[in-house]
Parts: C-alpha cells; structure tokens; sequence
C-alpha cells in the first residue's frame, strides 16, 4: 500500500487518456484545485470523450470558508466551463463537511436553479 500513496495524491490528469481507452467513462471526483486539474484544461482536452461528475466547488477552501458571493462565483465558473456540451454532472468536490455555513449550501443550490433556469 505505500507504494501506492505517492498515486493516490498525485495529479491524475496525465492518465485520464489511459481511463478514456479502458473504457471509463465517468471521471469522479474533479478536484480542480488539484495541480494539473484546471477545469478549462480538462473540459477541452477531454470533454467529447468523458463524463466530469464533481468539481462543481471547492469543498476545502470555497465553501466551507469563502462567503456565500465567492461561492456563487466559483460555482458559476465550474458551470460555465463544464456544462457546454454536456457531459458534466454537478457535485461538490467530494462530501459537504460538517460546519459549512447553511448560507453557503444555499448560494451553491440558487446558482445551479439560476444556471438552470438560463440554460433552459
């Protein structure tokens, strides 16, 4: 198992290519906050080819302490970039923590209803 952990939190970008042959089809999560994971970089180079199910915000930085205006940012950005096209299904990073302010789960979801409401 140790020679595995260096793999376990290194940037993954360079193997997506490899998931996409072995059939993958789905990557989660999208940790954008990960080096090499920029969201814009991943939907370009990959987004005709596979799902991207998370990275809709930062669980670790944005909403457990950005306020809820940054966290309505963020959440825009991932929006805009991975939604084109489709292939994108909104989640938080990984699990919503204890301790987030309720206003920040609440700007997260009015931004995706407000998002969807464009979109439609």
């Amino acid at each position: 198992m140790e020679d595995l952990l260096p793999l376990l939190w290194s940037p993954i970008e360079p193997l997506i290519p490899d998931f996409i042959d072995m059939g993958m089809d789905i990557l989660n999560p999208v940790q954008c906050s990960a080096a090499g994971m920029d969201g814009r970089h991943l939907k370009a180079a990959y987004g005709d080819r596979i799902v991207f199910w998370g990275g809709g915000v930062d669980i670790q930085k944005t909403l457990p302490r950005g306020t809820p205006r940054e966290v309505r940012k963020q959440v825009r950005e991932r929006l805009d970039t991975f939604s084109p096209g489709g292939g994108f299904v909104f989640a938080a990073i990984h699990n919503i923590l204890a301790k987030v302010p309720p206003e920040n789960i609440i700007a997260m979801l009015d931004t995706i209803r407000e998002f969807r409401s464009l979109s439609a």
